[in-house]
């Protein structure tokens, strides 16, 4: 691993919803338009940037928050979040209030000017570019969501954790292995046939009927990942209880392909981004503008102290 260097990977979305609705309303431009999500936005790098000091950054981006290949698998996956088309580069998001949408354009533009590289992959989720560029770095690397399907990608060999912004970013937790085998009695690498097991509402994931956080765990810790599990469940001489070897014999269907939903894809050709961060703005002139038309204030004083160099690290 390169001494010296760590890859930031914020999921972006995760991120502009928390400011969103974490940012009061009231922070608008000079001609009212809500900019609350932007300088959240804005804020939580600087944070971030400033506590972990990375020498490489990357915005990562959902393309597709629902994607087909995804839904024809599993029907039900998303199918309870409504869809909002935004308009013009940016992507299809979900749930999106309208004060937000409008300013999804603007936080692009923003990122663009700061030369914070924003990487994104057609018809892939924010995750998938977060599992390809955690996958192989060849440095540290730190994950940034409020997203537990991430947990997966956790390894400590790789050195490669979540900075989890459940609670609040500046109340994240560091994910390491040792911290999902206290949370949920499992491996981060077994997270994936976890969460396919138990099931997950938020992403429309009916799991296995009749087993929850314990019989999953219990079965993962037993029979290593899904295939031993399948495998038990086939084999009468397997140490597999009557009552979970029927409920996994009665949902093959669903776990002939529900591993493929869940699973964060590690393997997306992104091309070769250039993801060192950048120390000062890209384009000087463009944040200046930016500025001016948005109010942007305080919060593009931050990023620019925060990307040009930091003081107090948290590694």
């Amino acid at each position: 691993m390169s001494s010296g260097h760590r890859l930031l990977l914020l999921d972006t979305a995760s991120l502009y919803f928390r400011a969103f609705f974490g940012v009061p309303d009231s922070v608008k431009a000079p001609d009212g338009t809500p900019v609350n999500a932007v300088r959240g936005l804005m804020d939580f790098i600087s944070r971030l940037v400033g506590e972990y000091d990375p020498s490489h950054l990357a915005c990562c981006w959902d393309e597709d928050w629902r994607p087909q290949w995804r839904v024809d698998l599993i029907p039900s996956y998303k199918a309870h979040r409504v869809e909002a088309v935004v308009p013009g580069p940016a992507p299809d998001v979900e749930e999106v209030p309208d004060p937000l949408e409008t300013q999804i354009p603007i936080i692009i533009d923003v990122l663009t000017a700061f030369g914070i590289p924003i990487v994104g992959h057609p018809e892939m989720e924010a995750d998938d570019v977060i599992g390809t560029l955690a996958t192989d770095a060849g440095m540290p690397v730190d994950i940034v969501t409020g997203d537990r399907d991430l947990f997966q990608l956790v390894d400590d060999g790789q050195a490669v954790r979540v900075l989890y912004t459940a609670r609040g970013v500046g109340k994240h937790e560091r994910v390491d292995n040792a911290w999902v085998r206290a949370k949920y009695d499992i491996d981060a690498r077994q997270y994936a046939d976890f969460a396919t097991l138990r099931g997950d509402s938020s992403d429309g994931l009916p799991g296995v009927s009749g087993v929850g956080d314990k019989t999953a765990a219990t079965l993962l810790n037993r029979f290593g990942d899904m295939a031993g599990i399948l495998a038990a469940a086939q084999d009468p001489d397997a140490d597999l209880a009557p009552g979970p070897r029927s409920k996994i014999k009665a949902a093959a269907d669903y776990l002939a392909v529900a591993p493929r939903v869940v699973a964060v894809r590690r393997d997306l050709d992104l091309g070769s981004p250039d993801l060192t961060r950048p120390r000062t703005p890209q384009d000087h002139d463009a944040v200046i503008a930016l500025d001016q038309r948005w109010g942007l204030g305080s919060s593009a004083v931050r990023l620019v102290e925060a990307l040009a160099g930091s003081a107090t690290l948290a590694r």
